[in-house]
């Protein structure tokens, strides 16, 4: 049985205007060291039975590039179920939490996440010979957006972040308290509903997600321009903040199902590697997008000393880079210079090779399904995610 507590971690499958970040007073020399480690290894509204959905290939565009809308065409009426749903699930109790919740559903985004579970579930379903996704299908994707709408809340308050999706953030409008209570009245209405579903396997996953948010968000802050910290403890860090998620997610979809555990593990292991994938590429991304394009400040997370594949891979090759980043930026133009020796190190590209090798894992674990446009799709997913960096 794989273990939902430490994820094992294959490493052989494996213009910005910085600010300075102040060294937090708690943060004493011992949390610069590394710290123990885990080892351990159009609109479709029915699933066929009786046969194998008709196979289609991923639309691209006129450049050849794929649409991520196109991916997600053939579960486009289950997120429109999805969004309608929402807003009832979380709650009229109290407004201000509401509106507060609102503002970040109403941010954009593609809704990958629940999009997800609504692949995996109705690829898996054809194996079950499932005609219709069963109303526990439908609460985990409502469940995984609300969970994932709260972790974003969260995070903006700790980055102190001022904008997401190009729009302002929830305590940017509100107040850090607000913010902070709405985050905690998701996860709330998100566990309640999870526990509703009476499903032990179930809520053990998703309930080990959310602890692995937290987990996440520690292993983040007590390494805060550790230039020590290795690929592993980076790669174990995205786990817990991104790929968990979407991992835990997948697998309880295949359980709603009702196919074999073995399916169920490689289900697992293709989010698991598509998390990783995608926050590998949200990293370089930081380096070589704008503002504009990123929704959010460039090169935010070296500029906080939160160091991401790239800056690691780079300190492999550039000794300069320690002492700039152990500095913590303090001198005029350090920060610049920082960016020119990751550039220049090759680092961006050996990140690139990482997120690659991660995808090609994940497209792997895919092999499990029989051909369907629901597989074509998730398979789609992760060379849209690299297409993002090509």
């Amino acid at each position: 049985m794989l273990s939902l507590t430490c994820p094992s971690v294959d490493l052989s499958q494996s213009g910005c205007l910085g600010r300075r970040r102040v060294r937090p007073p708690w943060r004493s020399s011992a949390a610069r060291s590394v710290g123990a480690r885990c080892m351990v290894s159009t609109t479709q509204d029915d699933v066929r039975s009786g046969g194998v959905a008709t196979s289609v290939k991923p639309a691209v565009s006129s450049s050849g590039s794929i649409q991520v809308s196109s991916l997600l065409e053939v579960v486009s009426a289950d997120i429109k179920r999805l969004n309608e749903n929402l807003k009832a699930l979380i709650g009229a109790e109290n407004p201000v939490l509401v509106s507060a919740a609102e503002q970040i559903f109403g941010a954009g985004g593609k809704r990958l996440r629940p999009a997800l579970v609504f692949l995996v579930s109705r690829a898996t379903a054809q194996i079950a010979g499932l005609k219709e996704l069963t109303v526990q299908h439908r609460r985990l994707a409502e469940i995984i957006e609300m969970i994932h709408t709260a972790s974003l809340i969260h995070d903006d308050v700790i980055d102190d972040s001022g904008i997401r999706r190009g729009k302002e953030t929830v305590h940017q409008i509100y107040g850090t308290r607000v913010a902070v209570l709405a985050g905690d009245f998701m996860f709330a209405q998100s566990s309640w509903y999870l526990a509703n579903l009476e499903n032990i396997e179930v809520i053990k996953l998703i309930s080990q997600v959310i602890k692995d948010f937290a987990s996440g968000e520690i292993k983040q802050a007590s390494s805060l321009f550790n230039c020590d910290a290795t690929l592993e403890d980076y790669l174990l860090k995205s786990y817990y903040k991104t790929a968990s998620l979407v991992a835990s997610s997948s697998k309880s979809a295949s359980i709603f199902s009702g196919v074999n555990i073995v399916i169920g593990e490689q289900m697992y292991e293709y989010g698991k590697n598509l998390g990783l994938s995608f926050q590998i590429v949200d990293d370089i991304l930081d380096f070589t997008q704008s503002t504009e394009q990123l929704g959010k400040p460039a090169c935010s997370d070296l500029s906080k000393g939160n160091l991401t594949a790239p800056v690691i891979f780079a300190l492999e090759k550039e000794p300069k880079l320690r002492k700039i980043i152990d500095s913590e930026f303090s001198e005029n133009g350090s920060f610049d210079a920082a960016i020119e020796l990751i550039h220049q190190s090759g680092g961006l590209k050996m990140a690139q090779e990482l997120a690659k090798q991660k995808a090609e894992v994940a497209i792997g674990k895919l092999e499990c399904l029989p051909e369907s446009e629901f597989k074509n799709s998730l398979e789609g997913i992760v060379k849209y995610n690299l297409e993002r960096i090509d």
